[in-house]
């Protein structure tokens, strides 16, 4: 299991089958993985349980020779079945406090906010990071039609002491601007696992966020 206290979400890969154009995720991540991915996060709204934990332990075997962490969302039972490094929760998911309780002061839990009241709550929380939901509006969650932009990072950012982490319809053109405002990483969706070259699109996505971090440094 990864060490919680390292976590690096510069570059956070959530996975979408339906959007990884008929490829395996395993194919997928692994390209992702090699072109500077730092976590994942296996998320699967259909499918059934059984499925659902022969994926996660298919990610945990190839996850582990490269030090990636892998994430769950929503469902800590799976976690809890693959030994995987944690869970992401949604705010209609089990109660951050519940998870903790269940999987243990090492488990990476991260929490989404999408908006400044959550993140008000969430600021007082042990989690490991908060996802900042959505930077821009995206089809991936077509129920938050009300973007945060780069102001919603910034002052995020500056409430809560957790790593903060952006997502929605985050590119590489956009990517520096993101980091910029005080995220400490981006989470993309559609714009690796759609990419002709989930590879390539990795390394344009993690170069836009180191270089912006080192300009922020």
């Amino acid at each position: 299991m990864a060490d919680r206290k390292t976590v690096d979400p510069s570059l956070y890969l959530v996975t979408d089958r339906d959007l990884s154009l008929g490829r395996s995720l395993e194919w997928v991540v692994e390209k992702a993985v090699k072109g500077g991915t730092t976590m994942v996060q296996l998320r699967e709204k259909d499918l059934e349980t059984r499925p659902f934990i022969e994926t996660g332990l298919s990610l945990m075997r190839l996850l582990k020779p490269y030090g990636v962490p892998l994430l769950i969302n929503d469902r800590v039972d799976v976690a809890l079945a693959v030994g995987a490094d944690g869970v992401h929760l949604g705010q209609n998911d089990m109660p951050y406090a519940m998870a903790r309780k269940i999987l243990g002061q090492e488990a990476i839990i991260g929490i989404s906010v999408e908006n400044y009241e959550q993140a008000e709550e969430a600021k007082g929380l042990d989690a490991d990071y908060i996802a900042v939901s959505p930077v821009y509006t995206t089809p991936t969650k077509e129920e938050l039609t009300e973007e945060l932009g780069l102001e919603g990072v910034q002052k995020i950012s500056a409430m809560c002491p957790q790593p903060v982490v952006g997502i929605g319809s985050i590119k590489a053109h956009n990517a520096g601007a993101v980091i910029r405002a005080g995220a400490d990483g981006i989470a993309v969706v559609s714009g690796i696992c759609s990419a002709d070259d989930p590879g390539q699109a990795a390394r344009e996505l993690r170069q836009a966020v180191e270089q912006a971090k080192n300009l922020a440094g």
